[in-house]
């Protein structure tokens, strides 16, 4: 009767042991598996957090990409544009030359060819101081009124060419317009550097002495 208690005593103790045995595994076994989805999650987590960042880190990239052209588009549209105003401005800058050119080879070719036809009137002059000395020593009426005629119309032509005649008896020398070929005492009542008497006319056109008047001047 002892052994048998002492036998059943020492089945429930092994049984008692087997059971906190498992009891212990399962909370261990319960444990690790926790452990596990909390490393599961962890990693989940981090995952994800990586792939945030690794999105993130795209979205900056294709963010640079597109504000990259823009940025050159806008820099080549600057360059065109100040191109363009430099072109604009050496455009200006040409047209404007080209008719200052314009207006000067007109204003010059004008002026050679005025300055040419008055040469040709210069030509004349001589005829013309001949026709003043028939026409002053010719006595017969009908010569002196061909002669006069004559006169007349180298006179228009003078007009015509805007040549004014330099005439200047009684007038103050002025050596500007006038050639003193000879000096003489003045008479009563005559001032000095008066212009007694002219021996050829001077002509003048648009302020431009042709052909100085030659003069007999008073001391």
């Amino acid at each position: 009767m002892t052994v048998d208690k002492k036998k059943r005593a020492a089945d429930d103790k092994q049984a008692e042991k087997s059971t906190k045995t498992g009891a212990e595994e399962a909370f261990l076994e319960e444990n690790a598996s926790a452990e596990s989805q909390k490393g599961q999650k962890k990693g989940a987590r981090e995952e994800t957090s990586r792939k945030e960042e690794a999105a993130s880190a795209d979205r900056g990239q294709d963010g640079q990409t597109q504000e990259g052209p823009d940025e050159e588009l806008d820099r080549e549209l600057a360059r065109a544009r100040a191109e363009a105003e430099d072109y604009k401005r050496k455009w200006y800058s040409v047209t404007a030359e080209y008719e200052n050119y314009r207006k000067r080879t007109a204003r010059d070719s004008a002026t050679r060819y005025a300055e040419g036809r008055a040469d040709v009137v210069k030509g004349l002059f001589p005829i013309a101081d001949n026709l003043d000395r028939a026409l002053a020593a010719c006595k017969d009426e009908a010569t002196q009124k061909g002669i006069a005629m004559v006169k007349d119309a180298f006179e228009k032509l003078l007009e015509a060419e805007h040549i004014e005649v330099i005439d200047p008896v009684g007038e103050p020398f002025d050596a500007q317009k006038h050639e003193a070929i000879m000096a003489v005492d003045p008479a009563e009542g005559e001032e000095s550097g008066t212009v007694k008497q002219v021996y050829l006319k001077g002509y003048e056109r648009d302020g431009k002495v042709l052909r100085f008047a030659q003069v007999v001047v008073t001391r």
